[in-house]
Order: C-alpha cells, then structure tokens, then sequence
C-alpha cells in the first residue's frame, strides 16, 4: 500500500552554517516549500568538510529554533553530510554519534569528486561492522562514480544504502546523472531519493516530481518506497522495509 507521505534525509536548510540556505528567512521558505511539496519530515544535513566545519551541539539549537519559527510540519531532525576523508573517519571513530542521523546508525556519507581512495571498501566494511550503516549520497552526480558506477552496485551489494539526488531523476543534473541514476535504479541499487536542497529555487526541497516520475517507469511501490517507507526507517533507525538483492 502507498502513501502519500514523503521523508527527506539529506537537505542544506539550516541558515548561514554552509552552503546551503544563506538566512533565517530561506530557511523557513525552505521549510515551507518542503511541506507544500508533502514533505513531512526533513534532516537538516550541514556539510563536514575542509571547508565546513561541523559542530553538532549549535547545529542541534539552531535545529530546535528553526523548528520553533516553521511550526509543526515539516518536523526536523539532525544529520550530517560528511565526506568520506581520514580526519573525518579519525572523528567519527572517537564519537560516533555525533555525525548520524540522530541517535540512529545511518550516516550520509559524501565522496570526494576528486578521488575515491583504496582504502574505502575496507572502510565502509568497518563502519558496518561497528553497527553503522552508511548512506551513499548523490552517487549519480560523481564524476568518477558516473565512470564505474558498479562499484555503488557492489556497496550496495554490501549493505550500504544509497541515496539518489531527486532532481537527478528529473534531468536537472544533465544527462549522465539522470542515465546512471536509470541505470541504478535498473540494477535494484537506489535505496532512497532526497533534495540536496540548498535553496528556493535551483536547487529546491521537492520530492513529488522524481516520486511521479519513478512511479511511472518503475511502479508506485517503488516510488512509495524510496520517499516514505525507506527514509522513515531511516529516521526511526529501523531497518530499511526495501533493499532487495542489486543485479550486478
């Protein structure tokens, strides 16, 4: 059965903290928009990189007052998008829960369009391993993933979920992201669509368009599963209700 309930876990909407929504006021626009669009929950995921820093303790208060200034819909919770470097995982190692999804085990994890290095396998298998459970954001839109995107098939082989940028589904990446994106959802290997919001308007927190598209050439269920059922477990740190088996 579908529902027409949708869940975002990757957005850019907490105000002047990176890229994403520059003040308070496109926040709550952000907000706003999102809840227009059906979204009914968002995970604010501030960016931890060399050029971001990520503190979690004034993220969290500037959560808790962004949720006060956009009322009860969409209700929000705290994640990050941390990409995938030693200096993180050297972190991540010593507080675990400071980079999830809240108090649950999945962690957004951003790759380097520069270079993917050796040692990821064996990192990700350790993540696992320590009972985390990464979540491989916008693979569609790395340059050196789009080249061997079997490699998302074989993390995904492995346990990993990933996480497909709606907007790729709709085109708004170019064509190489929306193939790749077809590609893997072909090969059983999307797992959940999400904004990757950052603003108002190139880069927006609508879900219904790549939600209509996916029903259509791969059924409502699917498309069900993608923006309700899978990114609510995610935010409830259950296990996913779809992940099947990825062709490859």
């Amino acid at each position: 059965m579908t529902s027409s309930r949708m869940y975002d876990i990757h957005s850019h909407i907490l105000p002047e903290v990176d890229d994403g929504a520059v003040s308070w006021e496109m926040a709550v626009q952000m907000c706003f928009m999102a809840a227009s669009d059906g979204i009914e929950h968002m995970v604010a995921t501030p960016h931890a990189n060399d050029e971001f820093v990520y503190e979690r303790e004034r993220w969290r208060e500037l959560l808790n007052e962004l949720q006060a200034r956009v009322g009860p819909k969409p209700t929000l919770s705290l994640g990050c998008d941390f990409h995938f470097s030693y200096e993180n995982l050297e972190s991540l190692a010593e507080h675990p829960n400071r980079y999830t999804i809240d108090d649950t085990p999945y962690l957004l994890v951003e790759f380097s369009n520069y270079a993917i290095p050796p040692w990821v396998d064996a990192s990700l298998q350790d993540l696992i391993r320590a009972g985390l459970r990464p979540v491989i954001t916008h693979p569609e839109r790395n340059p050196l993933l789009v080249r061997k995107p079997e490699r998302v098939v074989q993390w995904a082989q492995m346990g990993c979920v990933v996480q497909v940028t709606a907007s790729s589904i709709e085109g708004s990446w170019g064509d190489k992201a929306k193939q790749v994106s077809n590609l893997l959802m072909r090969q059983d290997a999307v797992h959940v669509l999400a904004t990757d919001a950052h603003n108002i308007d190139g880069r927006p927190p609508v879900l219904s368009r790549a939600r209509a598209i996916v029903a259509e050439n791969f059924g409502a269920e699917i498309a069900d599963a993608l923006v309700n059922a899978n990114p609510a477990a995610v935010v409830r740190g259950e296990e996913l209700p779809y992940f099947p088996e990825p062709k490859g």
